[in-house]
């Protein structure tokens, strides 16, 4: 790029997320402060138009249950201790189809841990926070410019599938002060809210083909408008087990599977004579890269697949690994959680991983483990 079209600022990728949040249409953050998620914390509290302190972390997705059945998007940040108390109510919002953004801010596990150490050790949770294992949209932010486009499409895609989005990344990727060319930033234009509009009755959980009901907030004084997180029919009246009350929550975890294709995001750098790949996401993104360069400088063949779209799992990125002959998954947890994710616990030849825990994962212990399958 010519230097002269630059504009370079020192900022940190908690600000390109807020500030995309809010681009995007989310209008209210409600928050209880943790490290590492603090710089989220401090900066909505200056840039969204309403923000609320909750007294903690089962309150927060109560209030922000509320605002959401009002026309509101709301947002928060949060890191492990807080999310695993979020896990009943996002489960609440989720079965009443609810928008609304979380950005898990991964520290150093298990329980408290160490707030001041990065790891990318909630992937499992994250797949199966749902009772029932049903699919809930998780994306994951690899370099500041995911962390502005991808952050906006959680806002999108929660309003427009309403549904609760979460969006995943770490402590070094959120409080890491650096340079960065504001110019590369595109616009971001709020989501268009779609309201129903008909003079029959309203019915909550009516869904055609899309499998996404429409939408109409607590506020209105022309509907009755019922949202209950308990097993129901499409009135939102409560039917325990019947077929219709099942169907329904069955069409949760349909919609979800049926649009990611619509948000699937990921970088696929291919190399035609490879027949080695290296998969990771997030922070250890920017190892594995590193890594490749060296080893193509060096004459060894190898492609790489960042993702970030996680969850659900899109069917894409087993058609590019089924290419290959060797797999190798690079994530900083110690026991390959997004790989288990993607193949289970079966043993195959074909699929390794670069594992680690408390520590950054080095672009030489990628380059290792690569020459030691050649």
């Amino acid at each position: 790029m010519n230097e002269a079209n630059q504009k370079i600022g020192f900022i940190d990728n908690s600000r390109l997320i807020t500030e995309s949040l809010v681009r995007a249409g989310a209008d209210v953050f409600i928050g209880y402060p943790i490290t590492p998620a603090n710089l989220l914390y401090y900066y909505a509290n200056k840039r969204f138009p309403s923000f609320f302190a909750a007294p903690d972390e089962i309150t927060t997705i109560q209030l922000m249950s509320g605002f959401a059945a009002t026309g509101k998007v709301p947002v928060t940040a949060t890191s492990f201790p807080g999310f695993a108390l979020m896990i009943e109510s996002i489960n609440m919002a989720y079965m009443m189809e609810l928008p609304m953004v979380i950005v898990l801010v991964q520290r150093l596990g298990p329980s408290t841990g160490s707030a001041t150490g990065g790891a990318q050790g909630d992937i499992s949770l994250v797949s199966n926070i749902i009772s029932g294992g049903l699919a809930i949209p998780v994306f994951s932010v690899s370099d500041s410019l995911d962390c502005w486009n991808i952050s906006a499409k959680c806002v999108e895609m929660s309003v427009k599938q309403k549904t609760p989005v979460i969006l995943i990344t770490s402590k070094e990727e959120i409080m890491t002060q650096l340079s960065f060319d504001l110019n590369k930033l595109v616009e971001i234009k709020p989501v268009q809210r779609k309201f129903y509009e008909k003079d029959e009755a309203f019915k909550p959980y009516l869904a055609g083909d899309s499998l996404i009901p429409e939408f109409l907030p607590l506020t209105n004084t022309k509907h009755q408008v019922r949202y209950t997180a308990s097993t129901h029919n499409v009135d939102g009246i409560l039917q325990n087990s019947t077929i219709e009350a099942l169907a329904n929550t069955e069409r949760l975890h349909k919609k979800n599977i049926l649009h990611i294709n619509d948000y699937t995001f990921f970088e696929y750098d291919k190399q035609d004579s490879a027949d080695t790949i290296i998969i990771s996401y997030g922070i250890t993104s920017m190892a594995a890269m590193v890594a490749v360069e060296t080893l193509r400088n060096e004459g060894i063949n190898i492609s790489l697949l960042i993702v970030k779209t996680l969850f659900p799992i899109p069917t894409v990125y087993y058609n590019i690994l089924d290419k290959y002959n060797k797999i190798i998954f690079a994530e900083e947890n110690l026991t390959g959680q997004y790989r288990i994710a993607m193949f289970g616990n079966q043993t195959l030849n074909k699929i390794s991983g670069v594992n680690k825990m408390g520590k950054m994962i080095d672009p030489e212990e990628i380059i290792l483990k690569v020459k030691s399958l050649n």
